[in-house]
């Protein structure tokens, strides 16, 4: 169940690569359950280990690639992911993003989101935020002379908040209401059931022979 998103504080954790795919953010073979927890220890894994991994493998047997942005002491328990252009392209899976999620991202800022990865961000609470190429230059810019700084991202006035700096971005209206108040399809539906219950009744009444 999502929860209500107001606003965000973290570091930026700094990935500078164009198209990442979903097979990259959540390698196939993790794809074990429906739970959407338990993934976040496999995010990006074929990045973050020089070893194969598998659905199990104890930590202490996987051989870090100390370089990747994930294993950066800045990015420990960062919320705000940074990427470049077309970030989720390839398969529509949405276990990438319960990935994302189970890892503790609330916030993607890029250029560009595949549409069905982004619409999955929104399915499950997570806040895609898409800006311009020169802005995105000027955080990747920051983040490599300042990693520890800590950034807001605040949906209520829909701005990027970090120092020196205020970065407006948009998100659609309906989209918007429902990350704040943490609504997803179900939740929208029931809050129709009058109206639902009233059709339901009428049709009962003009065509009674569908329901003998």
């Amino acid at each position: 169940m999502n929860t209500a998103f107001t606003s965000v504080r973290s570091r930026l954790i700094a990935l500078d690569r164009a198209n990442v795919d979903t097979d990259a953010i959540l390698p196939k073979q993790y794809m074990t359950s429906l739970s959407r927890t338990g993934f976040g220890q496999y995010a990006f894994d074929n990045w973050r280990y020089a070893d194969i991994g598998y659905p199990g493998k104890p930590l202490a047997e996987r051989e870090p690639i100390n370089s990747f942005c994930l294993h950066q002491p800045s990015a420990q328990g960062a919320r705000i992911l940074l990427g470049r252009e077309n970030f989720g392209c390839g398969s529509s899976r949405e276990h990438a993003v319960w990935a994302l999620k189970d890892l503790g991202i609330a916030v993607l800022i890029a250029p560009s989101f595949a549409d069905i990865f982004r619409n999955n961000c929104f399915k499950n609470g997570m806040l895609p935020i898409q800006l311009a190429a020169e802005q995105i230059d000027a955080l990747f810019t920051a983040v490599t002379h300042n990693p520890w700084d800590e950034w807001t991202v605040d949906l209520q006035a829909c701005m990027v908040i970090g120092p020196d700096q205020h970065i407006r971005f948009q998100v659609e209206p309906e989209r918007r209401h429902r990350l704040l108040l943490a609504l997803d399809d179900i939740s929208v539906t029931e809050q129709k059931m009058d109206q639902i219950q009233a059709y339901e009744q009428k049709r009962r009444e003009q065509e009674p022979w569908l329901f003998s």
